[in-house]
């Protein structure tokens, strides 16, 4: 999931400043006439006053950020990423809480070359952008946050996640070892893979890490879903437009 400065912020501070105007004039008609109510967007859920909307939804699953999983349906696809959404926002709040500092531009470039590898040409992604409504900056600040999260699990999680040397011929002996018999694999000798199985059981470790780290977040949190179909209409934001005239008047 790797966040993503807040990557929607224009169009949530538009939403939200057009909430306002309206809350300041009480709801009333313009002089000019009735004003219908026109849907800007939709907020599918809140966390701590921070809104996600279904455009970030819908951005994140353009960008190819969530992929579906096979024979997952089109409302648990959405359910999930909007899941993973929520997860990656409690975290990037955690991380401006301590003022985390900024990573490097080779560390973002890189990231966005491995987004744009998944297209299948420049003119691909260029155009996937178009039709999300996207600059390359706005991409770049979404990386760039999830870049940032990683890092600050990296610095303050990974001292927690410490690899023995009996783990690693553990894994060896009990996962390496069948595994290579099935399959009719050569079997390396421990020395030569002992960095490789290190690093697998530490993503596994700091991965477990992470999910009890995000659970403690979510307990904390002042979370909002408005999701389910028959709650979503309580996130619907919208502004007024003026009417046109009716013929005649």
């Amino acid at each position: 999931m790797p966040s993503v400065k807040k990557p929607y912020i224009t169009m949530v501070f538009a939403v939200l400043v057009s909430v306002a105007t309206a809350a300041q004039t009480g709801g009333e008609t313009p002089a000019e006439g009735p004003a219908p109510a026109e849907l800007v967007d939709r907020i599918v859920a809140v966390v701590d006053e921070d809104p996600i909307l279904a455009s970030d939804l819908d951005r994140a699953i353009g960008l190819g950020l969530v992929s579906p999983e096979s024979g997952e349906s089109e409302m648990a696809f959405r359910r999930r990423a909007l899941d993973l959404l929520l997860e990656e926002r409690l975290r990037a709040h955690e991380v401006d809480r301590f003022g985390f500092t900024e990573i490097s531009l080779t560390e973002v470039e890189e990231a966005l070359g491995a987004l744009k590898s998944a297209f299948a040409s420049e003119r691909a992604f260029e155009g996937r952008l178009a039709e999300l409504g996207l600059s390359i900056d706005d991409v770049r600040q979404i990386v760039a946050r999830q870049i940032m999260v990683l890092t600050y699990v990296d610095e303050r999680l990974g001292p927690r996640v410490f690899v023995s040397l009996d783990d690693i011929r553990g894994y060896y002996d009990s996962v390496l070892t069948p595994e290579m018999e099935r399959t009719g694999g050569v079997l390396p000798p421990l020395a030569e893979v002992r960095e490789q199985i290190r690093r697998v059981l530490r993503e596994e470790r700091l991965n477990s890490e992470i999910e009890r780290w995000t659970r403690e977040l979510r307990l904390e949190a002042d979370i909002e879903d408005y999701f389910e179909p028959m709650a979503e209409a309580a996130g619907d934001v919208s502004i007024g437009v003026r009417a046109e005239p009716e013929s005649g008047e």
